[in-house]
């Protein structure tokens, strides 16, 4: 079978043919064929309507070349496939293709529609089905397929996104994600202002190499993560005269720290053991390096795919429209219409076991690998030490390890004298970042999510926020469930909060939750519904923080 793919979201006009049953074809090196033709813009970053125009001119040559691959490989194999407009008509001859796939969205629209057009065009040209593709899930799934993963935790690092990605009952979670804008876009502002030429990562990666660090800011917020911050520290770091090379330095050193800290945080939340990188800031050798060592460092599977799968391209669209071809997923020509806006947790995944899942935790009793420390469990305590992340700059690395520890300590007394349950701080050491604590509770919530346990998660959050200060990570994995008969549930690991009476800082606790209920629970809706309501009977100032949640929402980069 052979599927043509169609790409062209933004800045890549490609085409790619992939052959999937062929025995004398062992990768996908030989399986799969791609033509690109990249927008390059004269100055700044990419203006839609270039992008466009691009695409009208690029699309029809890249998808008449992978047509004549796909005829020639036809004829190789004795098929003799005759085109329509060479006057016999597809039923009367084999097609040299068996269906047409085509990135869907999202992306920016014009560009999209382009896209659609050619791809409906040569779906009645050879009388073939049409499959719709999400952009972003294929990222995911050609990594998925290269790799032999069965269920992967992906962290998606493009231009126009950056997301944490699993697969729970039927769909693709998103587990966290920017909240403002893309990875690569961030890095493309901070070149811009430079006055460099788009694109800009590989400039940065170039310039870096030749730089010392330079702090810049760090923000991390449960799974999710904002670069605003660091793109203008970055332009104000050079416009003060600070070396290039060493803000470049800091940015990546800084960004990909917070990237690897977050897909660890997913591996931790969801008790995965496979990653899998996708998108083409995928392409930074110091992004796979970092990710590749903390992937060692907790015993996981890593695996990124060779550049050419990474940066848009027209083959991972050919080899997830194959597998949802084989699933039956395909479009009828009325009900192929673009979506700009389509995020990856709209898709329903067809292609997939329901049963399967990105979820797979393996309780413990002894020891406790987490996102950022190790947590040997005893009889009656609890030893949390944040041990050294090698993937971290180490000046970066021990900053952040000191400070974590003390404001945790500073913030579970904090909650606990607000009368939310917590452990004890038995002793603690800031310096070597080792805290013990009184061992509480004999599960985590994800093992006992009841609407009567999240409705006090709900409460507690409320207490802590209405007290001025935020927990930063309240996940189903920092919360501990007594199995007594008053089942209470203790907030554990503030190494996130800070101090904040802004309803925003406290809606984005609220977020995180929701986040985690979704990647660990079946039916976190109803689970959320209870978290909810119960923090709203608790809060004195719900209206805001709520109206600040539906804010934030809506920053998530395709709603």
């Amino acid at each position: 079978m052979r599927v043509l793919g169609i790409e062209g979201t933004a800045w890549a006009a490609s085409a790619a043919v992939f052959e999937t049953d062929d025995p004398t074809r062992a990768s996908d090196d030989e399986r799969v064929f791609i033509e690109s033709d990249a927008y390059q813009p004269e100055s700044g970053g990419i203006h839609p309507r270039e992008a466009a125009e691009h695409m009208g001119e690029a699309i029809p040559e890249v998808v008449e070349t992978a047509i004549e691959h796909a005829r020639r490989r036809a004829e190789a194999d004795g098929e003799s496939p005759i085109d329509a407009d060479e006057g016999t008509s597809s039923s009367q001859s084999p097609s040299p293709i068996d269906a047409v796939a085509f990135s869907r969205g999202p992306g920016l629209g014009p560009c999209l529609r382009i896209v659609g057009t050619a791809a409906r065009a040569v779906a009645q040209r050879f009388d073939v089905p049409l499959v719709g593709v999400n952009h972003m899930v294929a990222h995911l799934e050609v990594g998925r397929h290269q790799s032999g993963f069965s269920s992967p935790v992906c962290l998606n690092a493009s231009g126009a996104n950056a997301h944490l990605l699993g697969y729970r009952n039927g769909r693709y979670r998103v587990l966290g994600e920017t909240m403002d804008t893309g990875v690569g876009n961030a890095i493309d502002k901070f070149t811009r202002h430079v006055g460099w030429q788009h694109p800009g990562g590989p400039k940065v990666e170039a310039r870096a190499r030749e730089g010392d660090f330079h702090p810049l800011p760090y923000v991390v917020k449960g799974m999710d993560f904002s670069f605003s911050g660091i793109m203008s520290a970055a332009k104000q770091a050079y416009d003060d005269d600070i070396p290039v090379e060493d803000v470049c330095r800091g940015l990546e050193e800084t960004i990909f720290a917070m990237l690897t800290e977050v897909a660890e945080r997913a591996l931790s939340l969801t008790g995965a053991d496979e990653l899998v990188l996708g998108g083409g800031v995928g392409q930074n050798d110091r992004l796979k390096r970092m990710l590749g060592e903390m992937c060692d460092q907790r015993g996981a599977d890593f695996y990124a795919p060779e550049d050419r799968f990474l940066r848009d391209n027209a083959g991972m669209i050919a080899m997830l429209g194959a597998k949802m071809y084989a699933a039956g997923d395909a479009l009828e020509i009325a009900e192929s219409g673009i979506d700009s806006n389509f995020r990856p947790d709209e898709v329903e995944v067809s292609w997939r076991g329901a049963t399967e899942s990105v979820d797979r935790a393996v309780r413990t009793e002894t020891e406790v690998q987490g996102a950022e420390a190790t947590v040997a469990i005893e009889a009656d305590r609890v030893v949390k030490d944040r041990v050294p992340r090698s993937y971290r700059h180490p000046e970066l690395d021990e900053r952040l390890r000191v400070e974590r520890t003390r404001q945790e300590v500073r913030l579970t007394s904090d909650a606990r004298r607000h009368g939310v349950p917590t452990p004890l701080v038995l002793d603690v050491d800031p310096e070597a970042a080792r805290i013990v604590f009184q061992r509480v509770g004999d599960a985590d919530l994800r093992e006992s999510l009841t609407e009567p346990h999240v409705s006090d998660v709900g409460r507690h959050l409320a207490r802590i926020h209405d007290a001025g200060f935020v927990h930063g990570d309240p996940t189903t994995r920092n919360v501990r469930i007594s199995s007594t008969r008053d089942g209470r549930a203790y907030l554990i690991d503030f190494g996130l909060g800070y101090y904040s009476g802004e309803p925003e800082d406290h809606a984005m606790d609220l977020h995180v939750l929701a986040q985690s209920l979704s990647g660990t629970a079946d039916d976190p809706e109803r689970l959320l519904s209870a978290a909810e309501n119960a923090y709203r009977e608790e809060s004195d100032h719900a209206d805001a923080v709520f109206a600040s949640l539906g804010d934030i929402e809506g920053r998530g980069r395709y709603q």
